[in-house]
């Protein structure tokens, strides 16, 4: 299977998904962002001059998800039926971890959306600590796990059962 947004002259386009069924798709993905003392702790007390930083970066994160088509150029615009996004502080190593979940009935996934969800709160994050901590680091974005569509399920840790109770994406302090 080669690459559905390359033509075979090698030109970016739109895929046709206009004849696949509409089904129920979800997809979440995680991140983390890595601060130092005083910023960890700024935003752990909700003392960060900025404001609230979780609370801030959570609608930022919502917000993108409903973006996602207008940010990323191939992506199709995709009627989302529900959207989530948490956040988990690791205090033992100063991380923030973050899970967003996307759902929608509908013709293509929603991965993407769950991707710029994360990418776009842990940003937020960065951008509300900045006086802090400059040197804070955003990583281990990843699709966690998606369900729905032609190619059915995805676990990005094979190990993952569909009964564990654990939240989606948020890797253990």
């Amino acid at each position: 299977m080669g690459l559905t947004h390359i033509d075979d002259q090698g030109n970016a386009h739109m895929v046709e998904v206009g004849a696949k069924a509409v089904t129920h798709r979800e997809a979440t993905a995680s991140g983390t962002i890595r601060l130092n003392e005083a910023a960890f702790t700024a935003v752990r007390d909700h003392k960060a001059k900025k404001g609230d930083v979780l609370g801030v970066a959570q609608v930022a994160g919502l917000m993108a998800v409903k973006q996602t088509a207008s940010l990323i150029p191939l992506c199709h615009t995709i009627l989302i039926t529900g959207s989530e996004l948490t956040f988990q502080l690791c205090p033992e190593t100063r991380e923030i971890s973050c899970s967003c979940q996307v759902c929608c009935d509908g013709k293509t996934g929603v991965e993407m959306e769950a991707l710029t969800g994360v990418s776009v709160a842990l940003l937020t994050i960065y951008d509300m600590c900045k006086a802090l901590d400059r040197g804070m680091v955003i990583g281990n974005i990843g699709l966690v796990e998606k369900h729905g569509g032609k190619s059915g399920d995805f676990y990005a840790d094979p190990l993952a059962r569909p009964q564990d109770t654990a939240a989606p994406g948020l890797s253990p302090c």
